[in-house]
């Protein structure tokens, strides 16, 4: 389903860019555009997660066409200040990166250093510390490891079948929107309970996918790199009471500023998305002292103080789309509407019963 939707918006964006639309009627400000893993394409059939991945080349292709099309590349500071002021002349895009993925430093920074030009990083503390546990990897390993895999849901013992490419997207979405759904320490016994049946170091998983605190310094050593922060354990803000959602986001504020001995001033949502926090985090957000917050949902960034900075808006760009025709597109400020009937529903998965096991016999 994932990939049907994908395409669908690839050919609407294509669709724009031939219209017209996408540079004749340039909306807002200027946009922010989201990123999380740069790295080389991987050959593996299931990659569940290559929707927030693109390589190195097309980063750089990206930021050429950029340059090429007169935007003006800008940080996160000048993204507040051109909110507020009159419009400019030109249009402004500025380059964030969601996580702090060790890629980040591996893949990237060499792109963006190259070209000189601005970007922010955004950090859950809890994963330079080597503590942090990035669920949603581990998932992915177990998953593509295994042909059948049972977990504990809802304490019911559940069974799925994933032999092929298909079921195992299939099934990965669906425990993946799962997890999301739960609290904190629910999804800390589900993916214990996961890997350890799998034989998975989740722990060691996230140290190996994200920078440490050595890494980091590199990168903020550089005065084109701002850091924002991420929370300190990358929870979904909803499912938290407001006390916790509360010590999350300051504590991670906290830490890196201790870190890096600077204030932090800007601040991304963990996932982003409308489901992900509610009006009293962006409350929280300001009371804490950012000047921005950044969302996962789509939209312009408006001159003259019609954007509210504490829910950003940015582009989340879909790391399986390679034209810069639809990037042009996207920059224009060009909305896709989502597919119907594109959400739980629509997944057809269902456990598999112990009962399978006795007819395959």
């Amino acid at each position: 389903m994932r990939s049907h939707i994908g395409f669908l918006n690839r050919v609407k964006l294509e669709l724009a860019y031939f219209s017209g639309l996408s540079w004749l009627r340039g909306q807002g400000a200027g946009v922010v555009l989201r990123f999380e893993r740069v790295r080389p394409r991987r050959r593996a059939r299931f990659q569940p997660l290559q929707h927030k991945e693109i390589t190195p080349r097309f980063l750089d292709r990206t930021i050429r066409a950029l340059k090429r099309w007169n935007y003006d590349l800008v940080s996160l500071d000048e993204v507040c200040r051109r909110s507020v002021t009159l419009p400019q002349p030109r249009r402004f895009v500025c380059l964030t990166f969601d996580g702090a993925y060790k890629d980040l430093i591996e893949s990237a920074y060499p792109v963006l250093a190259r070209h000189q030009v601005p970007f922010a990083v955004y950090v859950p503390t809890a994963f330079p510390d080597g503590l942090g546990e990035a669920w949603w990897l581990a998932l992915e390993e177990v998953i593509a490891r295994e042909t059948r895999i049972s977990l504990v849901m809802d304490r019911k013992e559940q069974r799925f079948d994933v032999a092929n490419t298909s079921e195992k997207y299939q099934v990965y979405e669906f425990l993946a929107e799962w997890m999301r759904s739960l609290r904190p320490p629910d999804v800390a016994l589900a993916i214990r309970d996961l890997c350890t049946r799998y034989s998975i170091d989740a722990a060691a998983l996230s140290r190996e996918a994200f920078m440490d605190w050595h890494d980091l310094a590199k990168i903020a050593a550089d005065p084109l790199v701002t850091i924002g922060s991420a929370t300190v354990n990358h929870p979904v803000l909803s499912n938290l009471t407001e006390t916790d959602a509360l010590r999350e986001i300051t504590m991670g504020q906290a830490v890196a500023q201790a870190a890096f001995q600077r204030d932090v001033r800007h601040f991304a949502y963990p996932f982003g998305d409308r489901a992900a926090f509610r009006r009293q985090h962006v409350a929280m957000a300001a009371e804490a002292g950012f000047a921005s917050a950044a969302s996962a949902m789509a939209g312009v960034v408006e001159a003259e103080g019609r954007t509210n900075l504490h829910a950003l808006p940015r582009i989340t760009w879909d790391g399986r789309q390679h034209s810069l025709r639809a990037l042009r597109s996207m920059l224009s400020g060009v909305r896709l509407e989502p597919v119907v009937g594109a959400g739980k529903q629509a997944l057809e998965i269902r456990p598999r019963h112990p009962a399978d096991d006795r007819h395959r016999r």
